[in-house]
């Protein structure tokens, strides 16, 4: 999967429980690039380091969405 998520794949990942697992874990890790690509500038402003702390938070709620479902029996939760 690349590029923005769409409505089609929104809809889909309601009903489709391994297509959602993998959503959370391509965009985790674009997240993550995105961070490391963030991090490695080197005059920081201000509104980057908010931008790098607002993608930290969204990175825990990712991987905790990703632990939740592979812990979860019921498919169609999350």
């Amino acid at each position: 999967m690349s590029g923005l998520v769409t409505e089609d794949d929104l809809a889909r990942a309601r009903t489709d429980a391994a297509f959602r697992q993998q959503l959370f874990v391509d965009n985790l890790e674009r997240l993550l690039e995105a961070l490391k690509v963030m991090r490695k500038t080197n005059a920081p402003t201000p509104e980057a380091a908010r931008q790098i702390r607002e993608g930290v938070d969204l990175a825990v709620k990712l991987a905790d969405r990703l632990q939740a479902a592979s812990q979860d029996p019921d498919p169609q939760a999350a």
